[in-house]
């Protein structure tokens, strides 16, 4: 079989992941690293052992027509214009979540894996993970019945990673569009990916970095230039989709609350909860029952990514392959994160055209 040759665009601490599952994959070669730090780029390429090096894509791009896909987990303000010159240059692209940081880019970036007859797959990592499988067996067994509420939520206590996630130029938004996006599109994801119609959202910044804060932070970026700290520390929100079903979200950067991050959806058979394990409330022969799988049921975050990793190769070289995280559900998920951000602002319902 020929060799995949793949690029990584931006190779910072979560390229890692898909770095070092790209290397393992017998029939991928990791081909070239592109970064506009040099230092990094350089230092990554000595760990990797990647020779072909660039800080600049297009010229990447001009240099190595002989490249298959792209990998792209630069910041998310570079999602789309890196992800669009590469699917003109007629490469596959794997996009880190979120898709864009705007709905416009996002539907750009859709409309370029078109015209150019490529794949365009979202890394929402949650979907590859055995938590979501187990879920989604229950599902298919009609364990749970119609599933019409969820609650999800990913709050950091003290967690502003820092760098340019805080700042809304490069980011796009705060702890809504970075780690929300994971479990709102998982719960979408498990509800059968409804369309959204509306959303109500509030956002807060209150608290901002709190540098102050003695011991360590929940979570660093690998970045230590100086970036302004602008976005959201905490956002609520309640979303409304097409089947009827309803999501309300909650996730914060800094807030005065316990660390939480876990997925409740409520079915007329049964209820589920995704936390560190994968807990059932329901009834049995006439009293009220919870049920705690055994087997492997906690998320591996490093097995979803190779999972995610692989499963972008197979649809690559498998033209019957379907791809489970494709660009449309990143349209659909800007859609929401898009509407909750203009709900916080104009302190109204938004609705979501079709």
């Amino acid at each position: 079989m020929k060799k995949i040759k793949v690029a990584v665009i931006g190779v910072g601490s979560i390229s890692s992941y898909h770095i070092k599952n790209y290397q393992a994959l017998e029939h991928v070669e990791m081909y070239a690293f592109c970064d506009i730090n040099e230092k990094r780029l350089k230092m990554m390429g000595e760990k990797y052992g990647v020779t072909r090096l660039y800080t600049d894509e297009a010229e990447m791009l001009r240099e190595l027509p002989e490249l298959d896909a792209v990998s792209i987990c630069t910041w998310n303000s570079a999602h789309a214009p890196c992800a669009i010159m590469a699917l003109d240059a007629g490469k596959h692209v794997l996009c880190e979540k979120p898709m864009a940081t705007t709905l416009e880019e996002a539907i750009a970036m859709q409309e370029a894996a078109k015209r150019n007859n490529r794949l365009l797959m979202i890394g929402f990592v949650r979907r590859f993970g055995c938590d979501c499988h187990v879920v989604q067996d229950l599902i298919e067994q009609d364990a749970l019945g119609e599933l019409y509420y969820g609650k999800v939520n990913y709050l950091r206590r003290h967690g502003n990673p820092g760098g340019w996630f805080g700042d809304v130029s490069y980011s796009g938004g705060g702890p809504l569009i970075d780690i929300g996006v994971h479990v709102i599109d998982l719960a979408r994801y498990l509800f059968g990916n409804p369309k959204p119609v509306s959303v109500y959202g509030a956002t807060f910044q209150k608290l901002g970095a709190r540098t102050h804060i003695k011991g360590d932070v929940d979570y660093l970026s690998s970045s230590t230039d100086t970036y302004a700290c602008n976005c959201e520390d905490f956002v609520s929100a309640m979303i409304r989709f097409d089947n009827g079903a309803v999501l309300a979200v909650e996730a914060s950067f800094e807030a005065n609350l316990p660390n939480n991050n876990g997925i409740q959806l409520i079915g007329t058979k049964a209820g589920v909860q995704i936390d560190k394990s994968v807990h059932i409330t329901t009834e049995y022969c006439g009293y009220l029952a919870d049920v705690e799988l055994d087997g492997k049921t906690k998320i591996d975050v490093a097995e979803a990514f190779a999972g995610e990793v692989s499963h972008f190769v197979d649809c690559i070289t498998n033209e019957d392959k379907t791809c489970i995280s494709p660009a449309e559900d990143g349209v659909a998920l800007m859609q929401i994160l898009t509407a909750i951000y203009r709900s916080a602002k104009s302190g109204h319902e938004e609705v979501i055209e079709a």
